[in-house]
């Protein structure tokens, strides 16, 4: 069975289910979605790398990549393989220059390495037909905002993907941006660091 590649499309907080995200993958050659519930830590594990955010210390998922680098291991793949129950389970393939091994993992710790290592996720078309969700462009969907009603999360209440209220920075001076952004960034708080980021980028273009 051939794989499908997978790109992370982005990740939102829940506005119906208590401290959970929604993980939403994308097939890269196709309209279909695959969202993932996660918890708060998983979450902030792949937040941070997809908007580009570096902690004052090294979070689990940082620790384990730079000791893999220390000792010459890379990630080549993810692979989410099986879908029961409503859980999604995936491995990760590992290689030291002699040999390769697979290793299993949460779906949520394997996309915050592959994000880490910059490798390439997969799954099956198989998951993608029983998990996916089909985005109808000619009614003008909202990517930003797809209403999430999965077959593999049928017993979780429905989740929509929402961004909350912004704060009004624009009346803020960039040397208050980039001391806030400092400020945000050595207090873990990832959610105010990349609103201030988006900003000092928008103003940047």
């Amino acid at each position: 069975m051939g794989k499908i590649k997978l790109n992370v499309l982005g990740i939102s907080y829940s506005q119906t289910q208590s401290v959970a995200y929604a993980l939403v993958l994308s097939e890269e050659e196709g309209n279909r979605r695959i969202p993932i519930i996660v918890g708060g830590f998983e979450a902030q594990a792949i937040a941070i790398e997809l908007e580009g955010l570096a902690p004052p210390r090294p979070l689990t998922h940082d620790l384990f990549k730079n000791f893999a680098d220390s000792y010459g291991i890379h990630i080549m793949e993810v692979n989410i393989h099986k879908l029961e129950d409503g859980v999604f389970f995936a491995n990760i393939l590992c290689d030291n220059g002699g040999k390769r091994t697979t290793l299993d993992a949460r779906t949520s710790d394997a996309i915050a390495l592959a994000l880490r290592f910059k490798c390439p996720i997969y799954t099956t078309e198989d998951i993608v037909e029983k998990a996916g969700i089909v985005l109808d462009f000619e009614k003008g969907t909202d990517l930003e905002n797809p209403d999430i009603t999965p077959e593999a999360e049928a017993k979780d209440p429905p989740v929509k993907i929402k961004k909350g209220p912004r704060p009004d920075l624009s009346n803020t001076s960039m040397d208050d941006l980039r001391l806030m952004l400092a400020e945000a960034v050595s207090n873990e708080d990832y959610e105010k660091a990349s609103e201030i980021r988006d900003e000092i980028n928008r103003r940047s273009r």
